[in-house]
């Protein structure tokens, strides 16, 4: 594409199995408007983006883009809309920007620090939008006055955690205020909410728009219905709607946690009737995402109403756990992008009603009520004192040996909690044909849910010797980590000796199953290059990004899960260690995958995050031949991977790794990944990348240094096994023995000598 020189306009969203840097743009100096959207984009912005000097629209949203703003940026002098948000952007606001530049979009990013002079008149001019929802700024006195309700839409969302929660709300999108069937839908009509926007209610609730519409000027981001809506007895309820081009989320804030129901009320009020004119042929097509997860995809409202201008009531039932609730309507770029109906291809909605799944209590002014409950209280409290007094240790050694949800869930955020019944009945009581595989904590079930909601249920073994405290390490650790390349853990069930985990269910398994043909999942090269770049970034999260900072300690291809689109998953941090940001590293118990484990980690416990890395370099060689670490069938120059590949690289023959299997692969990228897994494979941790560098390698943006020493644990260590006892389950073990859980077997070492005999 860098060499369609002569190229205007460029737009492309979308994009599940590709990847790309953005170097290429810089040399399409004729484009007026970019649009690269939702299309695993990655990488820094370049920092010569300037060279598009007639550029009027840019728009790189919900992507992977990392780094800083480039300084040049924000000073195009052509330049009108910017649209940025959804991506990994850190550092701080640009000091200056164009007269031009009058839509900017940088939500949902780790943004931070002042606010410069620019940003200050922006609310008293009109023409000037600035969306900053979902970042990292600190706001005083006088920047809130800048920025009203901004500080409500922070990252953590802040606002009414520490007041009486409320328990239900409704808005009526795109209109005013009006009563329908006893409910108050309360007003949503800005006509300020633009392309680059958001709007707070009472601190109650809140609205953040991204998008813009490049092929008609000023458009209108209110519908207002041409035609009268059937299917309802409320059809005031559908005489307008909020729409938008991109991307349309609402928040609540400050709700009492517990379970609600999502009511989001749709009717097709702008393409036409008529079925038997071109007119009638408009296609809105979006998806519906509820607390970050997708629960409807391609969603189209006339297509499911039974057609256009007839109401269609969608009812979702979610969990509130943080006190915030949000709804996100997103554009992913598919459906009529320009006629019939030139810019009317988004999200569309008419109401929105959240309501309470659970009893609400009700108050009283009742005096005598009031002072009874007082008396009451007062008189008991004496007795309550000496009983709390005795039952203090009891209760303490309870805890201890048994848990509850309750403390469980107080050492980290909140999460939702299933009773014992409810999970076997979504398994069909743990069945064996739902089994999906077993872990090192136990068996992994499918299950579904009296929501409809498909899940992995993880059977903790009631014999592990350290189950509870790392049961309860796993739910502190993985609840307080969120991240597009990290499976997403829902609830745990505790009671009495059983404790399970409830996580997001993956359609297509472990990366092992697909790449070792145990499963009907074929992967292409460019497949297998985002699913290498997946798991670096979610890695680099967790070494770099994350409060805490975690290492997994048991990175391997079994770890990672693939879901529907293939994007990878890590999972299973039960063996995770947390460190803080002073600690060059930590002595601890041995506990990993043979084939995986670092040298010094195997050896002496010694753990960083460079034992991770040193996994990643395993997987990746996986990933690239197709075969696993150890092999026994093969010849004995290449039953072990590493070995083999180092040989490959010494004689210049490293493409002979790519699995046989591929009938197509890019040696550029083959060759950089390969280069950079013997990088982390190296027997010295100092030696080894960081995952965020190892990101800007397979990305291409940071050169790759040549690998010139052979591991020593590679020269010292004799592979020529003839007598298997690396992998004969008779060998003697010592005393200090650690067993370590692959997916689906345990593998018993022996660490004796100061030295770990390496195999899968």
């Amino acid at each position: 594409m860098s060499n369609l020189t002569l190229l205007t306009s460029l737009r492309i969203s979308d994009l599940q199995n590709f990847s790309s840097s953005l170097g290429f743009i810089t040399n399409l100096r004729n484009l007026t408007d970019l649009v690269i959207r939702n299309a695993l984009v990655s990488g820094p912005i370049p920092t010569n983006i300037n060279r598009l000097e007639k550029l009027e629209t840019l728009d790189l949203s919900f992507n992977n883009l990392s780094g800083p703003l480039p300084h040049t940026l924000m000073n195009m002098s052509s330049l009108i809309s910017l649209f940025l948000g959804n991506n990994s952007l850190s550092g701080s606001l640009l000091p200056d920007k164009s007269a031009s530049l009058k839509n900017i979009d940088l939500s949902y990013n780790e943004l931070s620090g002042a606010f410069p002079p620019w940003v200050i008149p922006s609310w008293a001019m009109p023409n000037l939008q600035l969306n900053l929802v979902a970042n990292n700024f600190k706001f005083d006195s006088t920047n809130i006055s800048i920025f009203p309700g901004l500080n409500c839409l922070q990252r953590d969302f802040p606002c009414n955690r520490n007041t009486t929660p409320y328990t239900s709300f409704a808005i009526k999108c795109g209109g005013s205020e009006l009563r329908s069937n006893d409910i108050q839908f309360d007003t949503e009509n800005s006509t300020a909410l633009g392309p680059a926007s958001y709007y707070l209610f009472q601190d109650k609730w809140g609205v953040s728009n991204g998008g813009i519409v490049i092929d008609r000027d000023d458009p209108s981001f209110i519908a207002t219905s041409r035609i009268q809506v059937n299917n309802t007895r409320y059809p005031q309820l559908f005489r307008n709607a909020r729409k938008s081009p991109g991307s349309l989320r609402y928040y609540g804030l400050g709700l009492q946690n517990g379970p609600y129901t999502i009511s989001l009320y749709f009717a097709e009020i702008v393409f036409s009737l008529s079925r038997n004119t071109w007119q009638g042929h408009g296609r809105r097509v979006f998806d519906i995402y509820i607390q970050g997860k997708r629960e409807q995809k391609d969603f189209d409202i006339s297509k499911e109403a039974g057609g256009v201008g007839i109401a269609l009531v969608k009812n979702f039932n979610v969990r509130v756990i943080r006190n915030h609730l949000e709804i996100h309507l997103f554009w992913a770029g598919k459906g009529t992008c320009c006629i019939p109906e030139r810019g009317d291809y988004g999200p569309l909605v008419s109401a929105i009603r959240v309501s309470p799944g659970f009893k609400v209590k009700g108050k009283s002014n009742k005096t005598g009520i009031i002072i009874g409950v007082i008396v009451g209280v007062a008189s008991a409290g004496l007795v309550v004192l000496i009983f709390g007094l005795y039952l203090r240790r009891k209760t303490s050694k309870d805890d201890e040996e048994e848990g509850n949800n309750y403390n469980i869930l107080g050492m980290g955020p909140k999460i939702n909690t299933y009773t014992y019944a409810e999970l076997k009945t979504a398994t069909a009581d743990f069945i064996p044909s739902n089994l999906l595989g077993e872990g090192g904590f136990g068996p992994v079930y499918k299950g579904i849910l009296n929501d409809g909601n498909t899940v992995a249920v993880k059977q903790l073994s009631v014999a592990s010797h350290h189950g509870r405290n790392q049961f309860i390490t796993e739910i502190s650790t993985i609840s307080s980590v969120q991240h597009r390349n990290l499976v997403k853990l829902h609830g745990s069930c505790i009671e009495g000796a059983r404790r399970l985990l409830v996580y997001e269910y993956l359609e297509n398994k472990s990366l092992d199953q697909a790449l070792f043909g145990k499963s009907n999942v074929r992967l292409d090269w460019a497949t297998r290059f985002n699913i290498c770049l997946g798991t670096a970034k979610g890695l680099a999260y967790l070494h770099e990004e994350s409060r805490p900072r975690i290492v997994h300690r048991d990175v391997k291809a079994s770890n990672i899960l693939l879901d529907a689109e293939l994007c990878p998953k890590i999972s299973d941090f039960g063996l995770a260690k947390l460190y803080d940001d002073k600690r060059t590293h930590m002595s601890t118990r041995v506990a990993g995958t043979i084939g995986y484990l670092a040298p010094e980690y195997a050896m002496r416990g010694h753990l960083t995050s460079k034992a991770d890395v040193f996994g990643f370099g395993v997987v990746c060689l996986e990933i690239v031949s197709g075969r696993p670490n150890y092999e026994e069938k093969l010849d004995s120059e290449q039953k072990y991977l590493l070995q083999w590949s180092w040989n490959l690289y010494e004689s210049n023959r490293s493409l002979d790794l790519v699995d046989p299997s591929l009938t197509y692969f890019i040696e550029q990228e083959a060759t950089r990944m390969i280069g950079i897994a013997l990088m982390c494979v190296q027997a010295s941790p100092s030696l080894r990348p960081a995952m965020s560098r190892v990101i800007g390698m397979l990305s291409g943006d940071i050169e790759i240094s040549p690998v010139t020493s052979k591991p020593s644990y590679l020269t010292d260590w004799d592979f020529n096994d003839t007598t298997n006892t690396f992998f004969n389950e008779e060998t003697p073990m010592s005393s200090e023995t650690t067993t370590m859980a692959t997916n689906t077997t345990t593998t018993t070492t022996s660490i004796n000598d100061g030295s770990l005999r390496e195999g899968r």
